[in-house]
């Protein structure tokens, strides 16, 4: 079936990308494709033809290939320019029922925007992007879908030759804080007013007739991300380099490079080997994400108000209630986990009194097994904290609690360890790991114990890398 092609992007927004079509993959092969998301989006192929398409070997009818530029604060340091420096737009696709969805090839060669880079991807990182994507759609956390993964037939260098392969991404938009920061940076208002309107249009578009739209668009952006990261923290996910690049004005999870889940809950666990100071690690995540919308809001000043100071008071009030939204969303998904009924006053208290009853625990069988004391114990170094929360939490929880803990604590995460076996092997040639763990986690709350235990005592401290 072709797809429904209308390019608005490219369409509404010159000067915000370049126009340049990907490589021709020489020998694809189609490694994952993602059939259930597939039908959804109104697309049946043949095996070839998906592997022709999502490889860049050819262009689907109707796809008029760019990479998007944007800017970006990496690290807290910014970066007037970065763009899609290994990525192209297809365009956009609407799905039969309407809805528009970005389709994107990731590792399909070099840009203008590539800054030395090569343009292209190994099949590890793609893969995990898939998996770790997967896993937080069937976890129904927001987040960007993996449609395929392509073997492109060449050999990249990395640390070492590697054999080389394309995502293919579906999005609700790739429109993020750095494109905004584009704009910005070179004092381009027509061309920001232009931006904020195609966005608004696309993501909002009730709000095109509010007394003050672009106020509330930042209102909007900020609910969507503070209920974004507070399901992150619920899951112990750790996205690793939430660079205002990375973050989606979509709200959802976007750019899935160092990523890992959590194991031992450690406030301040990092995975990602570019994260010397910890800025990304986990008990930071909710503060990065008032810390990036704070950059999104200076970009809108000009558009918010005539005068610049009425504007950044007007957007210091939206970003001086991040923290309790935050927390009031935060709350809210441990109540779930906790399996709490109704709403308590003390509801925030008892959480915060469970992590620290819990440090070093395994963050996802702790809230697994809470039901259970003999399962519980064996993950908690030192139990005397834990014994005296306990009776406190069954108390407030009261009947079927044990129920509702399956029903909202997933069994099965992306474990680290068995991440690396999948990926290692898919390297190697063998992907019968990576759709046996892919099929695990798409069943999140289903028991398998081959895919819901810790790491074995010999895995060590894990590292995750960009993959650029």
């Amino acid at each position: 079936m072709t797809l429904t092609f209308d390019n608005s992007y490219a369409r509404d927004l010159p000067g915000a990308y370049l126009r340049l079509a990907p490589d021709a993959a020489p020998a694809p092969r189609l490694l994952a494709w993602n059939a259930p998301l597939a039908a959804n989006l109104g697309l049946t192929l043949d095996e070839s033809d998906a592997a022709s398409w999502f490889s860049g070997a050819t262009l689907p009818p109707g796809a008029d290939p760019i990479a998007q530029a944007y800017a970006g604060h990496q690290f807290g340091g910014f970066s007037p320019q970065l763009g899609d420096g290994r990525a192209h737009l297809l365009g956009e696709i609407l799905a039969p029922d309407g809805r528009r969805f970005d389709l994107q090839l990731k590792g399909s060669g070099r840009t203008p925007f590539s800054r030395g880079g090569d343009g292209k991807a190994a099949i590890g990182p793609m893969l995990r992007e898939y998996l770790i994507s997967e896993a937080m759609a069937a976890l129904g956390v927001p987040t960007t879908r993996s449609l395929a993964v392509v073997a492109t037939g060449e050999e990249i260098w990395r640390e070492t030759k590697l054999p080389g392969a394309v995502l293919t991404r579906i999005a609700s938009s790739h429109l993020r804080v750095g494109t905004f920061q584009f704009f910005a940076a070179r004092g381009d208002k027509a061309q920001l007013k232009a931006l904020a309107d195609y966005t608004i249009a696309r993501h909002d578009p009730a709000l095109a007739t509010a007394d003050q739209p672009y106020l509330a668009f930042l209102d909007a952006v900020i609910g969507r991300q503070a209920k974004l990261i507070a399901q992150w923290m619920g899951l112990g996910f750790i996205h690793g380099v939430m660079n205002t690049d990375n973050m989606a004005i979509s709200g959802e999870t976007i750019d899935y490079g160092p990523c890992a889940f959590m194991e031992g809950y450690a406030p301040g666990t990092v995975f990602s080997s570019i994260d010397h100071q910890g800025r990304y690690a986990y008990a930071n995540q909710p503060l990065i994400l008032g810390w990036n919308l704070a950059r999104l809001a200076e970009t809108l000043v000009p558009l918010i108000d005539p005068d610049p100071d009425r504007a950044v008071d007007l957007a210091n009030d939206l970003l001086n209630g991040i923290a309790s939204r935050y927390r009031t969303e935060w709350t809210t998904v441990m109540r779930h986990k906790l399996g709490l009924p109704g709403e308590d006053a003390g509801d925030a208290a008892l959480a915060d009194d469970l992590l620290a009853a819990m440090e070093g625990a395994d963050w996802t069988l702790t809230f697994r097994r809470l039901a259970d004391p003999a399962k519980l114990r064996p993950l908690v170094e030192d139990f005397r904290a834990m014994e005296a929360w306990l009776p406190r939490w069954q108390a407030r929880a009261g009947d079927g609690v044990a129920h509702r803990l399956a029903q909202a604590n997933p069994a099965v995460i992306p474990r680290n360890h068995k991440v690396e076996e999948a990926l290692a092997a898919a390297t190697a040639g063998d992907m019968a790991p990576f759709h046996a763990l892919l099929s695990a986690i798409q069943q999140p709350f289903v028991e398998n114990e081959t895919f819901m235990l810790p790491a074995p005592s010999g895995f060590g401290s894990y590292v995750t890398y960009c993959g650029t």
